[in-house]
């Protein structure tokens, strides 16, 4: 009932009437309960709060302190103690005990209590009413309207510094841990509520020991290696070094001439990710340059390699390698097997039942490049990757005997490559280049291309002319000053926005629709209550494989 957070409607003061006639409720309520046991939890000569909750639920709490009831209906017809109120008063309610480890670690996830979870000792259950609350013994309420994760425990309205809280917390921690020693916690919460009530210690003895039974599933999937485990401890200046080595290492075995120029992030994807050690997960921003693009920059300057920032694409490209570097050439390369890559492009989380997705940009010849590849023999009819096109200007130049005798850096442009690259680009009155470096000359050439795009997931395939749209993932204030997440873009990745609907519904135990965008038939977008914008992002990254650079986020609710 309160395990999603919601925030509260209102929060009063109790009259003194209605103090009393909350104190007569809860008299009724808890006929065991002694006078000293409500006097515990709602102490006379304090203020008592009400809570007001937009599901019409009311959580009653001492001021500046903790909720000790709370009344499901708002009628105060169904009233019920809150764990907080079962740590001050054990007593409250009579209690079950459960059947250790084969049944509470389902009660602990928060399902209700059956029946047959109960140990029933040898002279038998006492006498009760249907619909009369009970406690379990291992200090959960039952039946179950909450839960020691719920809201009602986490409500910063209710949030103190006291002792108490101290103890509450550790309480807590305790239950989520099956191994801690039933001793230990005893002691903790004995010591800490000795103010109020004692507890009992050989029952908290008995709550634990009822815990520590409890064995969970294990996850293989967060355990990691040892060895990855102590890589990750690498200082800065460790990391810099790693990172030059695998920079080193890619620019001798995997980095060719022929496929320059190549944007940073596939630099860093297809050739430098692959050259790290095994187990060591890289990341570029624990190292002192922070960003793919000033580490670039920054070897560019001392003249290993050649790189520019590309203006459309946002993103720095290396044109040119210096096989001549005094680095590069004391770098012996090591020979071995490489990693096998997990990154953006076509990542899905492990243990997703979501299909690869595969997301790449293709070039397919126009009239201006035509001549070329048909001068190589090259088809002109299909797509080709970004590496592929520069092979075949590449290999027309070498063809045609195009590389410039006195400089072999630079290509002499003939009629033929001199319209491919140039027919309709030069203003009336210019002069024509006669010749083009080589580090430029793969990227004017794809520019000349159609580009497209081409997005897989598993046997359903689509290319489509341009370059791909970006989901776009928006949260804004509605009616009431309530959270709407919009989702839009989802057609570009196969995506179907019905079935994403109903799955984020799951979720995020919200409420989800679809609609049709204004003025774009075909397209929908997925509305989702509530601001979800981080984690619907990251959902999209770890279970569709949605390469991070074609989300974009924007939340209208921050000012």
């Amino acid at each position: 009932m309160f395990k999603k957070h919601v925030d509260v409607k209102a929060l009063q003061r109790l009259s003194g009437a209605d103090k009393k006639k909350l104190r007569r409720t809860a008299k009724e309520r808890f006929p065991q309960a002694s006078d000293a046991d409500l006097d515990a939890i709602l102490p006379p000569k304090v203020e008592v709060t009400v809570a007001k909750y937009p599901n019409r639920i009311l959580v009653y709490g001492i001021e500046g302190e903790f909720p000790m009831l709370f009344d499901i209906d708002g009628r105060g017809h169904e009233l019920f103690p809150t764990v907080y109120a079962l740590w001050k008063v054990p007593d409250l309610l009579p209690a079950f005990t459960l059947k250790g480890g084969e049944v509470s670690r389902f009660i602990l996830g928060g399902a209700d209590l059956m029946f047959p979870g109960i140990s029933i000792p040898p002279e038998g259950l006492p006498s009760f009413q249907p619909g009369q609350p009970w406690d379990s013994a291992d200090g959960r309420y039952v039946p179950n309207e909450g839960f020691y994760e719920d809201i009602v425990v986490e409500d910063p309205n209710y949030a103190s510094s006291s002792q108490p809280a101290d103890s509450s917390e550790d309480h807590v921690e305790g239950m989520r841990d099956s191994t801690i020693e039933g001793e230990e916690a005893a002691v903790d919460v004995s010591e800490s509520h000795t103010t109020d009530h004692d507890i009992h210690i050989e029952a908290i003895e008995d709550l634990t020991a009822g815990v520590s039974e409890v064995k969970l599933p294990e996850d293989n999937a967060t355990e990691e290696p040892i060895e990855e485990r102590e890589h990750q401890n690498l200082s800065t200046e460790e990391i810099d070094s790693l990172l030059d080595k695998c920079l080193l290492q890619a620019l001798h075995t995997s980095v060719k001439d022929k496929d320059l120029p190549i944007p940073g992030s596939t630099l860093w994807s297809n050739h430098i990710l692959p050259c790290r050690p095994t187990g060591v997960t890289l990341d570029i921003k624990k190292s002192s340059h922070k960003k793919l693009s000033k580490w670039l920059q920054s070897k560019s300057s001392s003249g290993l390699i050649s790189s520019k920032e590309d203006k459309h694409k946002k993103e720095v490209m290396l044109l040119r390698i210096n096989r001549g570097h005094p680095d590069y050439m004391a770098f012996k390369p090591e020979k071995r097997v490489q990693e096998p890559v997990v990154q953006h492009d076509n990542v899905v989380a492990e243990g997703s039942t979501t299909k690869q997705l595969e997301v790449a940009e293709i070039y397919k010849p126009s009239s201006h490049v035509n001549p070329i590849f048909m001068a190589v023999g090259a088809d002109t009819g299909k797509y080709y990757s970004a590496s592929e096109a520069s092979d075949i200007v590449f290999r027309y130049v070498e063809k045609e005997n195009l590389v410039k005798a006195t400089d072999k850096a630079k290509v002499v442009l003939d009629v033929a490559l001199c319209d491919a690259l140039y027919k309709g680009a030069i203003k009336k009155g210019s002069a024509y280049p006669t010749e083009i470096h080589k580090r430029d000359l793969g990227l004017t050439f794809l520019n000349r291309m159609q580009i497209h795009h081409r997005v897989a997931r598993g046997n359903e395939v689509a290319i489509r002319k341009g370059a791909i749209r970006t989901i776009q993932i928006m949260t804004e204030r509605r009616q009431g000053n309530k959270k709407m997440t919009r989702l839009s873009g989802l057609e570009c990745f196969l995506m179907d926005p019905d079935s994403l609907a109903s799955e984020l519904q799951k979720k995020f135990a919200c409420s989800t629709t679809t609609a049709e965008l204004p003025g774009k038939k075909g397209q929908h977008e997925v509305l989702v209550q509530g601001g979800v914008i981080d984690d619907l992002a990251k959902h999209l990254v770890d279970h569709y494989g949605v390469p991070k650079r074609f989300i974009e986020v924007l939340d209208k609710t921050k000012r």
